[in-house]
């Protein structure tokens, strides 16, 4: 399928609100209700679109501390990598992890409640993890632009 603004449109639009109805995001993209479903269903079919999902609010959950953290590790290997990666599978401090170039491995993205339980998981979490040489963090002050809600 080609890149068109019309496909530009739907994602834009399902991109702001997911659960649209059908109806709606055809009125919205200047499509029939028929012509709009058929390319939202050609765009999940290529996969182009690959999910749906429910945004959450984390502070409802008292998580309202978020650090960027960068981690160098021990070695440079296949094996080190995966079982770091591993180690990372179920903590839910963790909601985003990034194998990146640069002056260390891997980019978290890491939610506490705050500063003291950010220390905790620092030292007692990833301090733990044995494939892990250096932990850089990166305290989040304001998000003005955030694209993954």
């Amino acid at each position: 399928m080609k890149k068109d603004r019309i496909n530009d449109r739907i994602l834009q639009e399902l991109k702001l609100n997911g659960r649209i109805a059908n109806a709606e995001l055809a009125e919205r993209v200047g499509l029939s209700p028929s012509a709009c479903l058929r390319r939202v269903q050609e765009l999940e079919k290529i996969g182009v679109i690959t999910g749906y999902r429910a945004v959450i609010n984390n502070h409802a959950f008292g998580l309202g501390f978020v650090a960027y953290v960068g981690v160098g590790l021990n070695e440079h290997s296949t094996k080190s990598q995966r079982t770091f990666e591993q180690a990372l599978e179920f903590i839910d401090e963790v909601k985003e992890c990034h194998n990146v170039t640069g002056a260390f491995e891997y980019l978290l993205r890491i939610e506490t409640a705050d500063i003291k339980s950010y220390k905790a998981f620092h030292a007692d979490v990833l301090g733990s993890i044995p494939q892990v040489r250096t932990i850089t963090s990166h305290v989040v002050m304001d998000s003005p632009k955030d694209e993954r809600a």
